[in-house]
C-alpha cells in the first residue's frame, strides 16, 4: 500500500508539472517573454531531477536512498552535463577559434574566443534536432551530418541585449557554404569572424584601399589594426626572419634576392620598417579601379561593375522594408538576396524579371543584411567576394580571448600571456 501511495504521488507530480509546463508555455507566448520558457526547467530540477541546490543556503536534511549503481551515477552527470552545455551553447555563449589570418592584427591565428550569443539574440536552431555539442558533422568523420532533417524550424531569433553596431567583430554562418554543401541548414553552414562595417542601409565603398562608409572614412579605434600589402625595396640587405618576426610580420614574400619585398603590414609594422636605415622605398600597393591584382578574383557581384578588392563600390546594403527598383542592370546584386536567403523563384525572359511568377520592377526586402570585411584587407575572403550577409546567419558577437597559441613558438612560449582575457574590440 505504501508503494502504491508513492506511486501514486510520484504520478500526480508528473502529470501536475507537464499541466504547468503547457499552461506556463502559453502564457509566455501571449506575452512574447521568450526567455521564461526556460523556467520549467528549473522547477523540474527541483521537483525530480535535484542536480542543483536551489536553496543553497538551507540545511539539507538527509534523506536515505537507495545506493545508485556507478554505472547510473556517471550516466545522470554524463546526461546533465551534455544537456546543459548543448542549453548554453546554444543559447548563451559558445567558444570558438580564429583559423585563418583574414582578422589580423586584431585578431591573431590561435586565439580562443567566446562568444555571445545573447548579445543580439540566439537564434532557435533551424535543425533542433542534432548530435550535441557539434556543429555540422559527426565526430571522427569527414561527411555524415550531425542533424536530422525531419523537422525544419524558419528563422526566429529571441530578444538580446542589443543590435549589431558598426565595427563589431561578428561571427557568421558563412553564405554560400550552401555552393558547396546545399543540404546544410543556416544554421550548420561554417562558422566565420569578420567585422561588421556596413549596417543595413549604409552606402559601402572603396577608394585607393581606404574604406568609406556614407560617405565618410571608416571610423577606426587603437585596437582597430588594418592591414595592407606594401612594396618594400631594401639597399640588397635582406631582412632576417628574427627582424620579421620581432615586428610580427609573418606574411609576404622575397621578390628577389636583391632586396625587393612585398609584405603584409599594419600601422605599427610599417613605421618600423621605415626606420631600417636599409630600406630605400616602402609603397603601398593598391589594385587600381577595373584591375585585379589577381586576375581568378571573383568580385561581387559576380564582376558585373568591373570593382576589385581596392576600389570598390559604392553599394548600398539592403534594409528589411526597404524596396528597390531592378532591372537587368543590377538584378545580380540582388539575385542572391531575392532567390536564396528569401526563398523567392526568380527568372529574366527577354530583359524582363519575374519573381514567383510575377513581372517585377521592384523588390522589398523581407531581412536586414550586413558588411562584413577582415582587417587584414589585402588577405580576407569577405562580403568584397560574396555580398551581404542577412541577418538569419548572424551568430554571435566576440567577447574576449580567452586562450591564444602561437604555433610559430615552442613550449611555453607557445601561450600569448599578454592576450589572455583581453577583450575583443
Amino acid at each position: 500500500m505504501k508503494k502504491l501511495k508513492q506511486l501514486l504521488g510520484k504520478s500526480f507530480k508528473v502529470v501536475m508539472f507537464i499541466v504547468f509546463t503547457i499552461i506556463w508555455s502559453i502564457f509566455v507566448y501571449l506575452i512574447d517573454g521568450e526567455w521564461l520558457y526556460f523556467f520549467p526547467l528549473i522547477v523540474g530540477d527541483m521537483l525530480f531531477w535535484e542536480t542543483i541546490s536551489w536553496q543553497f543556503w538551507k540545511k539539507k536534511e538527509k534523506k536515505k536512498k537507495k545506493p545508485k549503481s556507478e554505472l547510473k551515477s556517471w550516466f545522470n552527470a554524463i546526461l546533465f552535463a551534455v544537456i546543459a552545455a548543448t542549453i548554453l551553447r546554444t543559447f548563451l555563449i559558445e567558444a570558438y577559434t580564429i583559423p585563418t589570418s583574414s582578422m589580423e592584427k586584431s585578431l591573431l591565428i590561435g586565439d580562443f574566443l567566446f562568444v555571445s550569443k545573447v548579445s543580439y539574440g540566439p537564434r532557435v536552431p533551424n535543425t533542433p534536432i542534432s548530435f550535441p555539442l557539434v556543429h555540422h558533422t559527426l565526430p571522427l568523420t569527414k561527411s555524415t551530418p550531425a542533424y536530422l532533417k525531419w523537422i525544419q524550424l524558419d528563422y526566429h531569433r529571441m530578444k538580446g541585449f542589443g543590435q549589431i553596431e558598426r565595427n563589431d567583430c561578428v561571427v557568421f554562418n558563412y553564405p554560400t557554404d550552401d555552393l558547396l554543401y546545399p543540404e546544410r541548414p543556416v544554421d550548420k553552414k561554417e562558422n566565420y569572424i569578420k567585422r561588421c562595417v556596413g549596417l543595413p542601409g549604409d552606402v559601402i565603398e572603396i577608394k585607393n584601399s581606404d574604406l568609406y562608409v556614407n560617405g565618410e572614412p571608416q571610423t577606426q579605434t587603437e585596437k582597430m589594426k588594418n592591414q595592407f600589402r606594401y612594396y618594400v625595396k631594401t639597399d640588397g640587405t635582406l631582412f632576417s626572419q628574427k627582424t620579421l618576426n620581432k615586428y610580427n610580420i609573418y606574411e609576404g614574400q622575397i621578390l628577389s634576392r636583391k632586396g625587393d619585398y612585398e609584405l603584409i603590414l599594419n600601422d605599427n609594422s610599417l613605421e618600423a620598417i621605415k626606420r631600417f636605415t636599409y630600406v630605400r622605398k616602402v609603397e603601398k600597393i593598391v589594385a587600381e579601379k577595373g584591375v585585379k591584382l589577381n586576375s581568378s578574383e571573383l568580385i561581387f557581384p559576380e564582376d558585373k561593375f568591373n570593382w576589385n578588392l581596392d576600389n570598390f563600390g559604392p553599394l548600398t546594403i539592403p534594409a528589411k522594408g526597404v524596396t528597390v527598383s531592378i532591372d537587368t542592370q543590377n538584378i545580380e546584386t540582388y539575385r542572391r538576396v531575392i532567390e536564396v536567403y528569401e526563398k523567392n523563384t526568380l527568372e529574366i525572359v527577354e530583359n524582363n524579371i519575374y519573381i514567383n511568377g510575377n513581372l517585377s520592377n521592384s523588390y522589398t526586402f523581407q531581412m536586414d543584411y550586413y558588411w562584413m570585411m577582415g582587417d587584414n584587407r589585402h588577405n580576407s575572403l569577405d562580403s568584397r567576394y560574396w555580398g551581404f550577409v542577412p541577418e538569419d546567419h548572424v551568430v554571435g558577437k566576440a567577447l574576449f580571448i580567452w586562450m591564444s597559441w602561437d604555433k610559430n613558438k615552442n613550449g611555453i612560449n607557445k601561450i600569448r600571456w599578454n592576450r589572455l582575457f583581453n577583450a575583443v574590440h
